[in-house]
């Protein structure tokens, strides 16, 4: 019975990719319906499902404030301004509006979770394109591919980099010194390729710019007062869980979002009922689905499986490992997010250096303090640079490509899996090769 179960969480698993891959069915629908069909096989129960997206609650809280936040100063027309001074600074050159995407994006992640900013800066690129004359489609993807990659900047820039960082009480400092380089090197990569990526955008240039649209800022009052706010949650996004009485980010965003809707309603700029109403909605629930799906994976004992085989393939040579596991989880990551990836990963790598006698089991408590061997240290890197680059493969690989795709579903163009896989494919592969000369060079040689 078990192996039958097992079989029906890959199988479901398997089937939903490939309906996303080939687009026959919307990537939510498809996970939503992927996610029912292991609850009406009991593969899991309603109550264990629901289980499974409570351990995520963190990260859907998050998405859910930061939406409402963005939605509810859209009256005052903040992004139309902005996005008009951005195209005046950069003179109307698509060169210029490409680097300077890089440049804003690439120091807000190494701080804020990368899915994160992409919410708050996002909405700035279609109105930006739209001023220049270009398709915001190919900018909304470079700003997930610096995202993703400048997490690797520091251990709490992306989820899945601090899940592993904290699984080996890695600090802050020791990350700096051993691992920030790897994450610029990625940044690099991908400046490097964008010319060649986005050459149409890259060579556009406006002739006159006194002909772009001027848009006026809207309630300059309850602008104000939105800032304030705004800051507020930016700042304890990056203190909050450092005060004595720690607030997670989840809370801030929250808090946050109650705020913005409460001086939209005072303010009369919009009703309540209209700011949820325009929420991304299909981004949620694609999220819960895949918390589910990839809980099936787990609960039926198809990701510890791959444990043993691990242990077959690899024994004791710590360098082919590292090398094996940066691009096997870059690759997997690519289509399955990384945070739960990561989640998973973490046990399974743990449980594989206590089968070969590389540590001792006191290592699979979940509280475990101490320090892992340094030896063994380059597989846990090795997961977090193919966990955090793999993401930048597919549509699905990370969890601000489904906040990017659901933004711009939003403005009014889908991004399709084929478009995004023409641009990520590239990016990941030549990412994953510097990140292993990194590893090697840096911890080997």
């Amino acid at each position: 019975m078990e192996h039958f179960t097992a079989v029906i969480a890959a199988g479901t698993f398997i089937g939903v990719i490939l309906f996303i891959m080939t687009e026959w069915v919307h990537l939510m629908v498809a996970t939503f319906l992927g996610a029912l069909i292991l609850i009406f096989t009991n593969v899991m129960t309603l109550k264990e499902a629901i289980g499974y997206i409570e351990q995520s609650h963190g990260t859907l809280a998050l998405f859910f404030g930061v939406m409402v936040l963005v939605r509810a100063f859209e009256p005052t027309k903040i992004f139309d301004y902005l996005a008009t001074q951005i195209v005046l600074l950069a003179k109307g050159k698509g060169k210029n509006l490409l680097l300077g995407i890089i440049g804003i994006t690439t120091p807000i992640c190494a701080v804020l979770p990368n899915a994160t900013t992409v919410m708050l800066l996002a909405p700035l690129i279609p109105p930006m394109a739209e001023e220049l004359g270009v398709d915001f489609v190919p900018l909304l993807i470079l700003m997930v591919f610096i995202a993703n990659s400048s997490g690797l900047l520091t251990v709490v820039g992306d989820p899945a980099t601090f899940i592993v960082g904290d699984a080996i009480n890695i600090s802050f400092l020791d990350y700096l010194v051993k691992l920030s380089f790897g994450g610029a090197i990625a940044v690099i990569t991908v400046l490097v390729m964008t010319p060649f990526l986005f050459k149409r955008i890259w060579h556009k240039e406006l002739d006159n710019l006194s002909n772009l649209p001027h848009p006026q800022i809207n309630h300059p009052r309850v602008l104000a007062l939105g800032g304030i706010v705004v800051a507020l949650v930016l700042l304890f996004f990056v203190i909050g869980e450092t005060l004595p009485v720690p607030i997670s980010p989840a809370t801030v965003a929250l808090l946050g979002a109650a705020l913005a809707l409460l001086l939209a309603h005072q303010s009369k700029i919009d009703t309540v009922n209209n700011i949820l109403r325009d929420l991304d909605w299909s981004t949620l629930i694609f999220f819960m689905s895949i918390f589910v799906l990839i809980g099936g994976l787990e609960k039926t004992g198809v990701i510890n499986s791959m444990s043993g085989f691990l242990a077959t393939i690899l024994g004791q040579n710590i360098v082919l490992g590292s090398i094996l596991l940066l691009f096997f989880v870059g690759l997997l990551s690519s289509v399955v997010p990384n945070i739960p990836l990561v989640v998973a990963m973490v046990p399974l790598l743990k449980q594989y250096l206590v089968n070969v006698g590389l540590v001792g089991s006191e290592v699979l408590d979940p509280n475990f303090a101490g320090q892992f061997p340094a030896e063994v240290l380059p597989l846990f890197y090795a997961m977090m640079y193919g966990a955090t680059l793999g993401g930048n493969g597919t549509l699905v690989g990370a969890s601000s490509n489904i906040v990017a795709a659901g933004i711009s579903e939003l403005h009014g163009r889908r991004i399709s899996f084929q478009r995004f896989l023409h641009y990520g494919i590239p990016v990941m592969v030549m990412q994953l090769i510097t990140a292993a000369l990194y590893v090697v060079v840096r911890f080997f040689l």
